[in-house]
């Protein structure tokens, strides 16, 4: 397990990342998406089936790979978030964050007093190589932690500039498939109305120095998205690129045989 959050030091820096996403709950497949070149993969506890509990399990495969962790926890409860801290995760993604009022209770949860309301234990959690870094809960759990909240509805827009202002928020993640869901117009991001709502968004966050994430959607490309502004793109599936080859590999087949 990484000490420092060298993702979080990149961004900082100002690099733009491409990140993939592991919705199979598979080691053997964060180790194949870091050992071919992506480098930061989200292990999804929201859409895919790994648990909680297995996401230690997963994140120690892609840092043992050489890769860096985004957890992406399946809801902003203060029991999901401070086991998956114990457990070394310092990297989150928090999805549905609607207001600033639930960006405070996020970073309370993730955070030790006086800044928060994390429950102590340091001296006996992976997070702190079980008492090997004797800062942990005083300097180097707050300093290495990065905080993703995710824009996921349309009337959380007018909410970034508040949102951006709470301690412990690092960046705003605009998820456009369920933003256009909540507009009317699921599974159509490219919808005017949605582009307009996005635009909003993307001006908010600019307007209020925070850091941008968000995911391939309709026509943006990684480099259109980093022009735009964003700093954290997240586009491979596992999910998707296997589907996609076994598709391509069965027409092959298919046409050779017939």
């Amino acid at each position: 397990m990484n000490r420092r959050n060298t993702l979080k030091t990149r961004l900082e820096a100002g690099e733009t990342i491409a990140a993939a996403w592991l919705d199979l709950g598979s080691a053997e497949v964060a180790e194949v998406l870091v050992h071919t070149g992506w480098d930061v993969v989200i292990v999804d506890c929201e859409h895919g089936p790994a648990t909680v509990e297995d996401a230690v399990s997963l994140i120690r495969a892609i840092e043992a790979a050489g890769g860096q962790a985004v957890l992406r926890v399946p809801e902003g409860a203060d029991t999901v978030l401070k086991r998956v801290l114990d457990k070394g995760a310092h990297s989150l993604m928090v999805p549905m964050v609607q207001d600033a009022a639930a960006a405070r209770r996020i970073t309370s949860s993730c955070l030790y007093p006086p800044h928060g309301q994390r429950g102590y234990a340091a001296p006996i959690l992976r997070a702190s190589h079980y008492g090997a870094v004797s800062d942990y809960a005083t300097a180097n759990a707050h300093d290495e932690l990065l905080l993703m909240m995710q824009i996921e509805h349309v009337d959380a827009i007018e909410a970034i500039p508040e949102m951006a202002r709470v301690p412990g928020v690092n960046m705003i993640f605009i998820g456009p498939n369920d933003l256009a869901a909540s507009m009317g117009h699921l599974e159509n991001m490219g919808h005017p109305e949605v582009r307009k709502a996005i635009a909003r968004a993307e001006t908010l966050a600019r307007n209020a120095d925070v850091m941008l994430g968000t995911v391939l959607w309709a026509d943006h490309d990684y480099r259109s998205l980093r022009d735009a502004g964003y700093q954290f793109i997240a586009g491979a599936c596992d999910v998707a690129m296997l589907a996609q080859s076994a598709r391509a590999a069965r027409a092959s087949a298919r046409e050779m045989l017939t």
